[in-house]
């Protein structure tokens, strides 16, 4: 089967940031399909001129035999291309609609879901990594469930993190410096506890949003925390591996999630966890491995993480129950298998 997967850039298919797309390619190659990645230029997912020409330039030169599947952080800029999508009958990947997310000006936002609903109107079909963004898109996109599939994340095989074996509990938290990753919150909760010994490093690229970025960088001096918190910035590889390896616990005060694949990530690892229930970022987090907060509550997450780092009993025991769940989650090869089976569908219709 060819496929053309359409993505934002900068796209790298051995280290990039965007990890669903970047596996499901790698697997879908891997299964003997001919597949070509377009990493479209410019700004997105409000398209600037530079995306907008790439995306006409593009669209002009995809091939008729090929099955088209389009990221969603890029498909408004795909909105001039109209009917012509309908008539290709395009796949759509929405990793969760563009205009939720956290800290867009009230304008550009309401672009946003008007455009992704027109545009998911023209799509063949619609792909979502979550049942909770499904029921989204049904519910406000008017997109009918017997043209939506929820194919999940995969996840890779992964060694299970034991931590630092300090009494310093090393806290982990993985996401770019967006307003949407809620690291202010999880800094603001931590600052409270001032009375017991941990560290937290934070991994996660500050070119998305610069002056949030700026912003995370200067709270923990202001809260009195500095010496306890690290940035890295994006991690990859060895480096990334060795974060994971070291940590004791993993937090993520997210405000909105579409699945939450370094949630996967921390349970296939056997990690303790601590999230915001934005979106799906809660849905595999049980009782047993985890504790949940409402989105933004300093008080309510500061008092849970009270808990799991002061209680090494409890905090093992939750190690022992993320790993148990970690080992039943899907892995990319059959994820990938189970896209592209909605793909062959496709190839019949074209």
């Amino acid at each position: 089967m060819r496929i053309d997967l359409i993505v934002p850039t900068p796209f790298d298919i051995l280290t990039g940031s965007n990890q669903y797309d970047r596996h499901i390619a790698m697997q879908w190659r891997k299964a003997g399909h001919a597949v070509e990645v377009h990493a479209l230029p410019g700004r997105n997912p409000v398209p600037d001129e530079q995306a907008l020409a790439a995306a006409r330039e593009l669209w002009s030169r995809l091939s008729a035999a090929s099955v088209i599947v389009i990221d969603n952080l890029v498909l408004a800029a795909f909105d001039q291309i109209g009917e012509a999508l309908a008539a290709r009958k395009v796949i759509v990947l929405d990793h969760h609609p563009t205009g939720l997310e956290t800290g867009l000006d009230p304008d550009v936002s309401a672009a946003l879901i008007e455009t992704e609903r027109r545009m998911l109107a023209l799509a063949y079909n619609v792909v979502v990594t979550s049942a909770i963004t499904a029921a989204r898109i049904i519910a406000d996109f008017g997109v009918s469930a017997d043209r939506i599939a929820i194919i999940e994340p995969g996840t890779e095989a992964a060694p299970r993190s034991y931590g630092s074996g300090k009494a310093t509990i090393n806290i982990l938290s993985i996401g770019s410096l967006i307003p949407r990753k809620g690291h202010d919150v999880l800094l603001r909760a931590l600052a409270r506890l001032f009375d017991l010994d941990w560290r937290l490093t934070i991994a996660g690229s500050d070119r998305l949003d610069p002056v949030t970025a700026h912003g995370l960088h200067a709270l923990p001096e202001q809260l009195g925390i500095a010496e306890r918190v690290r940035f890295c910035g994006e991690m990859h590889g060895e480096a990334l591996a060795a974060l994971w390896r070291e940590a004791d616990l993993f937090a993520l005060a997210t405000r909105y999630e579409g699945y939450g694949m370094v949630i996967a990530e921390a349970l296939k690892r056997g990690l303790p966890v601590a999230v915001g229930n934005g979106g799906a970022a809660a849905a595999l987090v049980t009782p047993e491995c985890g504790v949940v907060c409402p989105v933004g509550d300093v008080d309510q997450l500061s008092k849970a993480l009270r808990r799991v780092i002061f209680d090494d009993t409890l905090r093992h025991a939750m190690a022992d129950a993320s790993f148990a769940i970690g080992q039943t989650l899907p892995d990319w090869p059959e994820q990938a298998q189970k896209f592209a089976a909605r793909l062959a569908v496709q190839t019949r219709n074209i």
